[in-house]
């Protein structure tokens, strides 16, 4: 009889029950939490009301002064002034342009000036020049667990890529200029991998299915358009570890603009950037009255900002999207529900 692996067996279970897409709706509106070493046991508790802050897309270069620099030092003395403070801080990723130590170091001093602690995984701008070697020694691992008053958190690497660089010959200069393109059809799809969805089954394993989740990545769970790596190859091997449980809210970064998507108990919303706002692709969305207006290239703040995330006790949370220019709807403005 042929061996079925546990990723080959997921994948068969997702094309038998499929993932339904259903619409959302929108209404108005501490620093020992880091519980990272080993498997999270299994415990279902009460939420305690509680908000987060999330950063994400800086792309920082390795010029001094640079108009990038003086954004993120703003997103964080906004993040400062917060009220009520934020319990933590989470980072999206990309906190580099082309993954220079440089870079990397720049950003760590940034973000050492938040006043609570954060936590950080990694974008593809980070991670191809030397593999994620130097992020790592910054930062440490690239995916993560903690749990935070009765949230269960996950962090996760969704940017890893097979080697296309070998073959080539590519140095790793030219290896990170290729996925530093937003369309590198070269470079292969981008996913979390083996030995992260391991890790992820395990790390939930004894979680009960009513712990509240909120899992991170840079790149989105869904199909949203894969022409521009706005997709994870493996999210519904990711969705199908995560069906078991009641509720999971899924952010993520890489789009730099306002999008919201659900499929089955999965969430999902997107980050603004402190770099640049990227236009949305020539896609439909489900939910086109949350797309944020065309941005003004005379502004270089237009279409960029910061979030903060609010959790009650029925673990229910609101999606704040902090903008410096009056380019949200409405309905955005008031919140997105996650």
């Amino acid at each position: 009889m042929e061996k079925i692996s546990r990723r080959k067996f997921l994948g068969m279970s997702i094309k038998a029950t499929g993932a339904t897409i259903v619409a959302g709706t929108f209404a108005p509106s501490a620093t020992s939490f880091f519980g990272l070493a080993g498997v999270a046991e299994a415990k279902t508790t009460d939420v305690q009301p509680f908000s987060f802050a999330i950063l994400s897309d800086s792309h920082l270069y390795d010029i001094n002064g640079h108009k990038f620099d003086g954004i993120l030092e703003r997103a964080v003395d906004d993040v400062n002034k917060m009220s009520p403070k934020p319990d933590f801080v989470i980072y999206g990723g990309d906190l580099g342009q082309l993954g220079k130590q440089e870079e990397l170091e720049k950003g760590k001093r940034l973000l050492s000036k938040l006043t609570v602690p954060y936590k950080i995984i990694p974008g593809e701008h980070d991670w191809y020049l030397d593999m994620g070697k130097v992020w790592g020694e910054l930062f440490g691992e690239s995916h993560w667990s903690f749990d935070h008053k009765g949230v269960h958190f996950i962090g996760m690497n969704s940017i890893l890529v097979e080697d296309y660089w070998s073959a080539r010959g590519l140095t790793p200069e030219e290896r990170m200029g290729w996925i530093s393109e937003l369309e590198c059809h070269r470079c292969g799809l981008w996913g979390v991998r083996e030995a992260q969805l391991d890790w992820l089954e395990q790390d939930v394993k004894k979680l009960s299915p009513d712990t509240p989740v909120i899992i991170i990545t840079h790149s989105p769970l869904w199909d949203y358009y894969p022409r521009w790596n706005f997709q994870t190859e493996d999210a519904p091997e990711i969705r199908a570890i995560l069906s078991k449980f009641d509720k999971v809210m899924a952010i993520h970064g890489h789009v730099h603009q306002v999008v919201y998507n659900q499929i089955g108990n999965i969430t999902s919303a997107g980050l603004l950037s402190t770099s640049w706002p990227w236009p949305y692709p020539p896609v439909e969305l489900p939910y086109p009255a949350i797309k944020m207006n065309r941005v003004d290239p005379a502004d270089i703040l237009d279409g960029l900002g910061n979030h903060s995330v609010s959790v009650d006790r029925a673990f229910a949370g609101m999606l704040n999207y902090h903008t410096w220019s009056d380019l949200l709807p409405e309905n955005v403005k008031r919140g997105v529900r996650l």
